[in-house]
C-alpha cells in the first residue's frame, strides 16, 4: 500500500502537462503561422492593389491600350511591359497621354504613387516583365561614377550628350534632358526603353552597370561636377565644342583682317 500511494500523481500534475501542452502547441504556432499569415496578407494585399489597379486602368487607359491591355490603333499593348514601365511612364506624367504626337512629353503626374503602383500591380498580371527596381538597385552610394561615365558615353551620348542634357532627334523626336530625373526612372527607363530608347536588358547592362550611370548622371549634373573648358555648349562633347571654336574664331579673325586691310587700302588713297 505504501508503494501504490508513493506512486500515485499529485493532483496538480494533470495540469502541469496540460499547460505545458499549451505551451509547446503555442511555440509552434509562434515559429510557423506568423509566416504563413504574412505570405496570405502579401497575396490578399497584391490581389486587392490588382482590383483597385483595374478599375484605375479602365477609367483612364483602356480608351488607348483597349479594355484587357492588348492594344488598338491609338495605343499599343500593354502585355509584358512589366510594372517598371507603367511606373515610369505614369510616374513621370508621361501617361495619361494628353493628345497624340511624335513622343510623350514629360509632364506633371496624374495619379499618386499608391495609384501608379496598383495600375503597375494590375498592367504586371497580365504579363510578366520587369519589376519595379529596388533602393538598393538604383541608389547610386558605393557606385562607380568613372564606369558609370564610361558607359554612359559608349551607350548613351549619341542621343542624350555627354551629360545627359538631351538633343533632337527625327520627325519630331528628342532625346530629353536627364538633370532633373529621379534615380529610380532613370533606372526604369533603361529596364524598359521608353520612347525612342533601346532596352536594356540585365544580359545586356547588368544592374551594377545600371546604377554606375544613375551614379555618374547624378553626379555630372550636380554641384559636385565643375566644366574647367569654360561654356560647354549644351554638353555635346570635344567635336561640337571645337567646331564652335573653329567657325566662329576663324570667322572672327577673317572679319578682322577685312577690317585691318580695308583701313590700311583707305588711309593709302587718303
Amino acid at each position: 500500500m505504501k508503494k501504490l500511494s508513493a506512486r500515485r500523481r499529485h493532483p496538480l500534475a494533470a495540469l502541469v502537462v496540460l499547460l505545458f501542452a499549451l505551451a509547446a502547441t503555442g511555440g509552434l504556432y509562434t515559429a510557423f503561422a506568423p509566416a504563413g499569415e504574412a505570405k496570405a496578407d502579401k497575396k490578399s494585399s497584391q490581389s486587392l492593389a490588382i482590383e483597385e489597379g483595374k478599375k484605375l486602368y479602365a477609367t483612364g487607359c483602356s480608351s488607348c491600350h483597349g479594355t484587357g491591355g492588348q492594344g488598338t490603333s491609338d495605343g499599343p499593348s500593354l502585355v509584358g511591359v512589366g510594372a517598371a514601365a507603367v511606373d515610369f511612364q505614369v510616374g513621370t506624367g508621361r501617361m495619361p497621354l494628353q493628345q497624340p504626337g511624335a513622343q510623350a512629353p514629360k509632364k506633371k503626374k496624374v495619379y499618386s504613387q499608391d495609384e501608379t503602383n496598383q495600375l503597375a500591380a494590375y498592367v504586371a498580371s497580365l504579363g510578366a516583365g520587369p519589376n519595379q527596381p529596388t533602393k538598393e538597385q538604383y541608389d547610386p552610394n558605393g557606385a562607380d561614377v568613372a564606369k558609370g561615365g564610361e558607359l554612359f558615353r559608349n551607350n548613351c551620348a549619341q542621343c542624350h550628350n555627354f551629360t545627359g542634357e538631351g538633343g533632337a532627334l527625327t520627325h519630331g523626336k528628342f532625346a530629353p534632358d536627364l538633370g532633373d530625373v529621379s534615380e529610380k526612372h532613370i533606372y526604369e527607363a533603361m529596364q524598359t526603353g521608353p520612347q525612342n530608347m533601346p532596352v536594356f536588358t540585365d544580359g545586356a547592362m547588368p544592374p551594377k552597370e545600371k546604377k554606375d550611370i544613375v551614379a555618374y548622371l547624378k553626379t555630372v549634373n550636380s554641384d559636385k561636377s565643375d566644366s574647367p573648358g569654360g561654356f560647354k555648349l549644351g554638353g555635346f562633347g570635344p567635336v561640337s565644342e571645337g567646331m564652335f571654336a573653329w567657325i566662329f574664331g576663324l570667322g572672327g579673325l577673317i572679319t578682322v583682317a577685312v577690317w585691318v586691310a580695308a583701313r590700311t587700302a583707305k588711309a593709302k588713297k587718303s
